[in-house]
């Protein structure tokens, strides 16, 4: 029988942001903190806020605004900033094998972020480390939204604090 290995470290933390503008700030600080290999994983319904997060995260990242599109159609979007940022839809993929396809495997740990819209459509894509956000609306505030921020692996829980210290001002 091998030695036992802990398993990785994992944090959880709960915020919520009160305009379109406080997703997009936040996400902002997510993508300043961001490093090579690091998975952001985003669930949540249609308009819940995903592409504002992603918005954010690519301009902390060093990415012009113009640059920044949706991957809807092309699965998975380049940008270079200060790190080269790698975003993706999986909205409109079928299965694992589609996923395969389109080589999206290859960016998983690679040189640069990799963040995921509609992380939950196909199981079995991500790593054992990654750092998850659950985007909801609030009920009767049309423009708040309550964040779960769940990091497992000490990255991903090193981005959770930080997102968590610095609030959703």
């Amino acid at each position: 029988m091998g030695p036992l290995t802990a398993p990785p470290a994992r944090a959880v933390a709960h915020l919520t942001t009160r305009s379109a503008r406080a997703t997009w700030r936040l996400g902002e600080r997510l993508g300043a903190a961001l490093q090579p290999g690091d998975v952001v994983a985003l669930v949540g319904d249609l308009g819940a806020g995903k592409t504002q997060l992603v918005r954010g995260a690519c301009r902390g990242a060093g990415v012009a605004d113009a640059d920044v599109s949706s991957p809807t159609f092309a699965i998975v979007q380049a940008y270079r900033g200060r790190l080269p940022v790698q975003h993706a839809d999986l909205y409109r993929l079928a299965d694992l094998d589609e996923l395969y396809a389109t080589g999206f495997m290859d960016l998983v740990g690679g040189d640069g972020a990799l963040l995921v819209e509609w992380a939950d459509r196909l199981a079995g894509w991500a790593p054992a480390e990654a750092l998850v956000i659950r985007l909801e609306e609030v009920a009767g505030r049309p423009s708040a939204r309550r964040l779960t921020l769940e990091g497992t692996g000490d990255r991903h829980v090193a981005l959770v604090e930080h997102l968590a210290a610095s609030g959703t001002r």
